[in-house]
């Protein structure tokens, strides 16, 4: 009798059929690589499902005598039988973070070709930033200012914004780039402290989207024109909320208010059900940059992920992403 496979062993197995990026032209100096990057994107995806956030916590489960980590250890180990050590672990999954923003726009385009997101409706994305609460205290202005750091538990690669709905915020964005219509399918992501300006991100982000791409929905913060001019070198149009008091009176402003409703409902309900899944609602549960984009970027690498494998087995991709996470 075959072993029937959990779902956390499927999504870490799809890892080996991902399109990985363009090798760089010329490697650097230094020791070449012993182990390739798809063993730690491997190990990541293993870390976002069972929450894990450190090293030792991996290798700890990876070592529990069960079918289900005998499995994922046998996906870990190359074809000659060679694993990991712990510094290895720790010194490779450091580096990783560095590598997801150009794995997951990789990914993005290959679940464009096979979901088909546009088959019934027009080629238009949203982008938009959220922001996660930083773990541990808060960092107040006049003690950044005067360098003084007044509580052990404050994350001081954290920043300040201010948000609409939840007012001053110390913590960090992540920024993302999904689609509008069907299903929600996020194509390129960053994450930043969160005094980082919107519209700076988004000129990182829109070089990475699919050439089908031509409507980018945008609110306040990504009307501007190092925006604007992106999209036209891209053939895209950007509709974005304009500055000024409201209500707007200027011509188109019927048919923004169109795109607004229809950027609002999808990107606001991608937010709402992203933070959800990964418990996001509340504080990271991380500290430093380097450790929160791991977490944050991994969770949409590993959305990505899960997308395709309901797609491949027949599953709604909307419905019933969180509970089949949490059994996992």
């Amino acid at each position: 009798m075959i072993p029937q496979l959990s779902l956390l062993v499927t999504l870490v197995a799809l890892v080996d059929r991902l399109p990985g990026p363009p090798p760089p032209p010329k490697r650097g100096r230094g020791r070449p690589k012993a182990y390739p990057d798809r063993v730690f994107r491997k190990a990541l995806v293993v870390m976002i499902v069972r929450r894990l956030h450190k090293v030792h916590e991996l290798l700890t489960v990876l070592d529990q005598p069960t079918a289900e980590m005998a499995q994922l250890r046998a996906l870990l180990v190359l074809p000659d039988g060679r694993f990991p050590t712990r510094r290895t672990w720790e010194r490779r999954l450091a580096a990783l973070p560095a590598t997801l923003p150009t794995q997951i726009a990789c990914l993005g385009r290959q679940l464009v070709a096979t979901l088909q997101p546009w088959a019934d409706c027009g080629r238009a994305v949203a982008i938009d930033s959220t922001v996660l609460r930083a773990k541990g205290g808060v960092w107040h202005k006049k003690d950044r200012e005067a360098g003084n750091v007044p509580h052990t538990s404050i994350d001081t690669a954290a920043h300040w914004t201010k948000s609409g709905w939840h007012g001053w915020v110390y913590g960090w964005k992540l920024h993302l780039v999904t689609t509008v219509a069907g299903v929600w399918l996020p194509l390129a992501a960053a994450l930043t402290p969160a005094n980082e300006a919107d519209n700076a991100v988004a000129a990182l982000l829109l070089p990475q989207l699919p050439a089908e791409v031509r409507f980018v929905l945008g609110d306040q913060h990504d009307n501007a024109p190092n925006v604007r001019a992106l999209c036209a070198q891209g053939d895209r149009i950007l509709i974005a909320s304009r500055h000024g008091g409201y209500p707007h009176t200027d011509d188109g402003v019927e048919v923004r208010r169109v795109f607004h409703k229809l950027r609002s409902a999808a990107i606001e309900n991608f937010n709402q059900q992203f933070q959800s899944i990964f418990d996001a609602h509340g504080p990271v549960p991380t500290r430093g940059l380097g450790n929160t984009r791991r977490f944050a970027l991994g969770a949409v690498f590993v959305y990505q992920l899960l997308l395709w494998q309901r797609h491949e087995h027949g599953l709604a991709l909307r419905v019933g992403l969180k509970p089949a996470l949490k059994a996992a």
